[in-house]
């Protein structure tokens, strides 16, 4: 039996952008309902570590009434950071000395806070669009794969990179931007990969090479989560069995042969199966003509490579969009026009440096040139 629904703002997807937004309508009593393709809050795993920034993620817990809840999250010490040379000796070390501006936290507890600060049934589980379509003035109807539907006088794509909200407004689709990640567990590191953790140390470490790299951050218990970078095409990766857990990882760990053991024991002695990440991004500086009664946050409207940046900007999006819809509750056009007017340059900013960061990492100079820009030799833009 299909149902029809009307709710007079509509989010689409339920990470930290569109959350965020949820949280800051709420807060001003503005009803929204937010639709989420997974079946429930714990349906999988929720990432790594995120370091959120003073000039954006901040100000966007701060807008959602949450920035003391956040700051009962912090992993003090995380901050620290270390590079790598291939052999293990050490090329930078930066302890965390409580003075820098980007604390650590959980990327599923700060979901997990943002979510319990909702009424219940703000967020429907279980709701993946299947479609989304015009139907007449500023309002849309979305179609889930159940066959219901909701109607809305306001949507917004809060559903990342291959966002079934993006087509009503741009035909930018994601593209490979040459290099996959490749992820990696340990855990009980402390103990049972002693090694390891001691090469990772208390924070975030990185071992570059031109076209490489092990990236690894220590987790709360004693966890260690890798990221293996290469750049290789998606068909040299397609080769690989990632059904056999063993087999891929000792594939990739081939990419790295000559390197410390205690490095490449982060690829082969992982505690779970490796699991293939590609890098896509949109078009840097993607924008779009104004439509009524739609918009986009998060990496619906901006993917980019990985900077650090992407869920400080999908929180910032969410804050100011939800600020922008508050400021004119009777003129949602003004809202949206405001709030991309401003979104756009921001955001095509962010995703310069983001390239500009990928060629430091892994360009013909890794790891140099990150070296230089992490001790002051080179901005960051």
């Amino acid at each position: 039996m299909r149902t029809h629904l009307t709710t007079p703002v509509t989010i689409i997807g339920a990470g930290l952008g569109g959350l965020t937004l949820a949280r800051v309508l709420h807060v001003h009593g503005v009803p929204v309902t937010v639709y989420e393709a997974e079946s429930s809050a714990s349906a999988r795993a929720q990432g790594g570590m995120l370091d959120i920034h003073e000039h954006n993620g901040q100000p966007a817990l701060r807008a959602a009434g949450l920035f003391d809840a956040f700051r009962g999250l912090v992993l003090e010490g995380h901050e620290a950071t270390r590079a790598l040379a291939p052999d293990g000796s050490v090329l930078l070390e930066e302890p965390d000395d409580g003075t820098g501006g980007r604390p650590e936290v959980l990327r599923g507890e700060l979901r997990r806070i943002l979510l319990e600060s909702l009424p219940a049934g703000t967020v429907r589980w279980g709701h993946k669009v299947s479609g989304v379509r015009a139907i007449g003035g500023s309002r849309h109807e979305v179609t889930f794969a159940d066959g219901t539907t909701v109607a809305t006088s306001l949507l917004v794509g809060a559903d990342g990179a291959w966002s079934r909200v993006r087509p009503l407004l741009s035909d930018a689709i994601p593209e490979y931007v040459g290099t996959s990640f490749v992820e990696t567990y340990l855990f009980d590191a402390d103990t049972r990969h002693a090694a390891s953790a001691k090469a990772v140390g208390d924070g975030a470490m990185f071992a570059l090479a031109p076209g490489k790299g092990i990236q690894a951050h220590r987790e709360s218990g004693g966890t260690l989560h890798t990221y293996v970078a290469l750049s290789r095409s998606q068909d040299w990766f397609a080769d690989i069995d990632f059904a056999d857990p063993a087999a891929a990882a000792a594939r990739i760990a081939r990419e790295f042969e000559g390197w410390a053991p205690e490095l490449t024991a982060l690829i082969t002695d992982g505690d779970t199966a490796p699991v293939l990440r590609p890098l896509n991004t949109l078009p840097t500086g993607h924008s779009w003509d104004r439509a009524p009664g739609v918009t986009l946050i998060g990496d619906a409207a901006h993917l980019m490579v990985p900077s650090g940046e992407g869920a400080n900007l999908a929180m910032y999006d969410g804050a100011e969009l939800g600020k922008a819809i508050v400021a004119h509750p009777d003129d949602i056009e003004a809202a949206l026009t405001e709030y991309e007017q401003a979104m756009f340059p921001r955001s095509g900013a962010e995703a310069v440096d983001a390239v500009r960061l990928h060629a430091l990492m892994f360009g013909e100079d890794a790891p140099h040139g990150l070296i230089k820009m992490f001790t002051g030799g080179e901005q960051a833009r």
